[in-house]
């Protein structure tokens, strides 16, 4: 018989899982991690006299293109894995990549430990959680090590190198995916409190019961 068993540190792992692997992909997937400086009308070409911030992420980029109708041009920019820009960013692709996956795991697990008390054992959930955050600080590590490839260059200037960032700034998704990564810590934490919450006596004794929905603050 499946027990819903439903408590607010059980319920708040799994929103903390899913909210934590969204926000990495949407992180890895946006062009926004680095913002260019800005781009003078002669260089664009643009009729209007608008200066414009082309944005870079770890594959795909968006520039200006005056010839197009809506202006701005989204895309990958490397359509192989061995065209990003660096050897660094491939890196990070691989760690964020495996995260994400990881991460996707942990939210689809916590979603049915409401109808079981233990899918895994604790000590599991614990080390997958412990292992993502690792990819992740690992991948966010890397990322800027990347700067000084030729790409990154041509977004913020000469003066770009590992870990300078030159004319660029930071763009929300590496900040989200730096929050993300505090979001996993928190759910490896909070990984053993669901379980045993899902496993104390009151659950013991309302199972007991016969219920079949158990809710427990």
């Amino acid at each position: 018989m499946c027990h819903v068993i439903v408590t607010c540190r059980s319920m708040l792992w799994t929103l903390l899982s899913i909210v934590a692997a969204f926000s990495e992909l949407i992180a890895f997937m946006s062009t926004d991690w680095l913002l260019g400086f800005p781009r003078t009308p002669d260089a664009v070409f643009s009729p209007h006299g608008e200066t414009y911030r082309p944005t870079l992420g770890i594959y795909g980029r968006c520039i200006r293109l005056p010839h197009l109708r809506r202006g701005v041009l989204c895309g990958p920019y490397a359509v192989h894995f061995t065209e990003i820009a660096s050897g660094f960013w491939q890196a990070t692709s691989i760690f964020l990549a495996a995260a994400i996956l990881l991460l996707s795991a942990v939210a689809f697990i916590s979603v049915f430990t409401m109808c079981f008390q233990s899918i895994m054992k604790k000590s599991i959930r614990e080390r997958v959680c412990v292992c993502v955050c690792l990819f992740l600080i690992l991948g966010l590590m890397l990322y800027p090590a990347g700067w000084g490839s030729d790409k990154v260059q041509g977004y913020c200037g000469p003066d770009a190198s590992a870990y300078q960032l030159g004319l660029c700034s930071m763009g929300w998704a590496f900040y989200t995916a730096l929050g993300g990564t505090v979001l996993t810590f928190i759910c490896a934490v909070f990984s053993a409190q669901a379980e045993i919450a899902t496993s104390s006596d009151k659950v013991q004794e309302e199972i007991e019961e016969g219920k079949s929905l158990i809710c427990l603050l």
